[in-house]
């Protein structure tokens, strides 16, 4: 009785789904709706929930073929035009066209979108550029081309162009500790191969200097650039300038006679962490601003994503200083070359721990000069980021947060796992050029990650909270968001459920 005066009421009213359609389009289903309109019309609303009642199937061939026949093709449209997916790749464009019609936010680039979209390519091309020095000097320590070049001068100099310069070259080269305890017996040939890497990484430095400095003039001129932006930029140029003075003050440790005879000359560890510091912390620096003049606001589309993405900052900003200690600490290991002892894991040799980790005096010049200590604090630090991250991946799965977070955590949480495959490897390969240089590259990447990560999950301002609704209106997965209702219709439980704050309708056939 029941299925049949559903079935007739089918029948009679063809235009169900297009009455259905029009309904939801003025509930605010449109694609332009959407994005404007949580509210829809309490009369509208009332005079569909009486009819709810009426549609209790008992066929579920009959209610799948009526709804195909008058139904679907209307939602199919809806869903064409109004679902969307959403793209990581867009969410810098979809934040600044956002905060354009915001008011009381202060952006670090004046005159528009296209000049903050020049600005950002010239920040991110220079983070670029600064990333490859780090991964360039890598390479110059591994092959042991540091300490090549035996003088500096600021401005640079011409490299020898003549067999008589670069024979004056090798004999100041001959003078170095390095040749006469490491090198001894080199030819030339093998002189200017890491000649040439020493230079080339001087050179590339000086490279970025003016990269940086000519569109930076530009920008100013042309009055893009704020007074705040100007002021942060000037700091990471003059870092960028003492970066060349700190170079030069780590390769002179290195000239040095070492105090033992039995001692490789080396380069001071403490020198060493400086210089790699002073790169992450100008790397950092362009690529944090560079994501704040290209995405002025953070992703988010409602206030529950921001719930989210707050409880998601609490853990994300300590393990991003976490993953910096722990890059920090790569650095002792380098200038100790500590990778060179102890190639086994996990135990360091027949042992978990050493015997002489605190062999030096005081105790503290243990953590930075004693190889096995310097060894195992960096193994401690990396096995604790891990965890770490793995610990913010766990306590955030369930959380109601952006689908470009999730995709972050994601990230990092694998990006960290590479990291440490990488440092095992290196370590038990006895440092090849190949995959040391790849663990410090994948270091700053892992910096990248948490950095990007603890940005994305910054505060909205406040002219931006005050528009949000309390709940996303919508999600790729997931018909949920701020709307009307949604009208589950089941063959097996024979009734039909009104669910609040729902956007979409969605029907169910459940086995």
């Amino acid at each position: 009785m029941l299925e049949s005066r559903l079935i007739s009421i089918l029948r009679k009213n063809k235009d169900l789904g297009h009455k259905i359609s029009s309904n939801l389009g003025r509930w605010g289903f449109t694609a332009t709706k959407i994005s404007n309109e949580a509210s829809f019309s309490i009369l509208n609303q009332q005079r569909f929930i009486s009819t709810v009642p009426k549609f209790a199937p008992t066929s579920r061939s009959s209610i799948a073929r009526s709804f195909a026949n008058y139904g679907l093709r209307s939602f199919q449209h809806l869903n064409h035009k109004g679902l969307h997916r959403t793209s990581f790749r867009k969410i810098s464009t979809v934040a600044a066209s956002a905060a354009e019609s915001k008011e009381g936010l202060k952006f670090l680039v004046t005159a528009g979108p296209h000049a903050r979209k020049m600005v950002g390519i010239w920040l991110f091309a220079s983070a670029a550029w600064v990333f490859s020095m780090v991964v360039l000097g890598g390479v110059t320590r591994l092959t042991r081309s540091g300490l090549s070049m035996t003088d500096w001068k600021f401005t640079g100099s011409l490299p020898p162009l003549t067999d008589e310069d670069w024979l004056v070259e090798f004999e100041k080269y001959k003078q170095s500790p390095e040749y006469k305890r490491v090198n001894k017996g080199m030819n030339i040939e093998d002189f200017k191969f890491i000649y040439w890497m020493e230079y080339a990484h001087r050179m590339w430095g000086r490279a970025l200097g003016i990269m940086f400095a000519l569109p930076f003039s530009y920008f100013l001129r042309k009055g893009y650039i704020t007074v705040r932006l100007g002021l942060r930029l000037s700091g990471l140029f003059a870092l960028g300038a003492g970066q060349g003075l700190i170079g030069w003050w780590m390769v002179k440790s290195g000239l040095e006679e070492p105090p033992s005879g039995y001692v490789e000359p080396r380069v001071s560890p403490y020198r060493l962490a400086a210089h790699l510091t002073s790169a992450f912390a100008i790397y950092c620096g362009l690529f944090w601003t560079a994501l704040s003049v290209v995405m002025p606001e953070p992703p988010t589309e409602s206030l529950a994503y921001v719930r989210g993405a707050a409880k998601v900052k609490r853990l994300a900003l300590p393990v991003g200083i976490l993953v910096g200690i722990t890059a920090i600490s790569g650095a002792f290991v380098a200038g100790n070359d500590a990778g060179r002892a102890f190639n086994t894991f996990p135990k360091m040799g027949d042992t978990w721990i050493p015997d002489d980790i605190f062999s030096m005096k005081p105790i503290m010049r243990n953590f930075f000069e004693n190889t096995a200590t310097v060894q195992l604090d960096h193994r401690i630090l990396a096995t604790a980021t891990l965890a770490a991250i793995g610990g913010l991946w766990w306590s955030t799965r369930k959380l109601d947060m952006h689908p470009a977070v999730r995709h972050l955590i994601g990230s990092t949480m694998g990006m960290a796992a590479l990291q440490v495959t990488l440092g095992i490897s290196t370590l038990l390969s006895y440092v090849p050029v190949s995959l040391g240089t790849a663990h410090q590259a994948g270091a700053l990447t892992l910096l990248t990650f948490m950095i990007l990560l603890n940005h994305t999950v910054r505060r909205p301002s406040p002219s931006l909270l005050k528009t949000l609704p309390s709940v996303a209106k919508m999600n790729q997965k997931k018909c949920i968001s701020n709307g009307p209702l949604v009208l589950m219709i089941s063959w097996r439980f024979r009734m039909s459920y009104l669910v609040k704050n729902q956007q979409c309708f969605s029907f169910i056939d459940t086995y």
